[in-house]
């Protein structure tokens, strides 16, 4: 009989669709918890950290899912257990022109983080590469499954949307955390400059996807 770590298990890529919106929810807000920037920027020394980050998530998927970008999953045994969201760059530039949008992160994360947040993208926004780009919002892997691969499989699908883009250059992202910065490295992610939000120091990572 197999043991736990020899078990074989069912894994499946999928795409997302608003249905999914609670379970990957739920993936990202512990994935982005403990994280340094999302600490920084919603306060985590003052009452209803959590509730911040939780309505920020809602808010950011709902605006994600109604602007049709694309949302990728990995199924472990038919259970979500990651999730990447993946946004053209128009989409993330249009980001302060989402009036509905900003009233509820103000109600729900308050006027100071929402204010927080906004120049947060503005910031990576003045980073990112010339011409047309594909950028990385949100991902994450279900603590359950971490460290089994789930990771790397989302960036190669992601990767591979980004190359069947006819305008797209590259796949951009961000992040304060020095293991995920070695792991996107490790994937050929270069960093195209950096961010001081606090204590905190982002770096903005970029994988071209244009032949040389």
């Amino acid at each position: 009989m197999p043991t736990a770590t020899e078990t074989q298990h069912e894994t499946q890529l999928v795409r997302l669709d608003k249905s999914a919106l609670v379970e990957a929810k739920t993936i990202l807000f512990h994935a982005y918890r403990d994280e340094p920037t999302f600490q920084f920027l919603f306060d985590r020394h003052r009452p209803g950290y959590e509730q911040r980050i939780r309505a920020t998530l809602r808010e950011g998927l709902e605006l994600h899912f109604a602007s049709g970008q694309d949302a990728l999953g990995v199924l472990v045994d038919g259970k979500l257990a990651a999730v990447a969201f993946i946004s053209t760059e128009d989409a993330r530039s249009g980001l302060s022109q989402q009036f509905n949008w900003r009233i509820r992160m103000i109600l729900t994360a308050g006027l100071a983080c929402t204010r927080r947040y906004m120049d947060y993208h503005e910031q990576i926004l003045k980073l990112l590469p010339e011409g047309m780009c594909h950028y990385l919002p949100f991902i994450g892997v279900d603590p359950a499954y971490q460290r089994h691969g789930l990771g790397r499989t989302l960036m190669e699908a992601v990767e591979q949307i980004c190359r069947e883009s006819p305008v797209s250059s590259g796949i951009a992202l961000d992040t304060g955390n020095s293991r995920y910065i070695r792991f996107y490295t490790s994937l050929g992610y270069k960093p195209c400059g950096e961010i001081e939000l606090g204590p905190v120091k982002e770096v903005v990572l970029f994988k071209s996807m244009v032949s040389e």
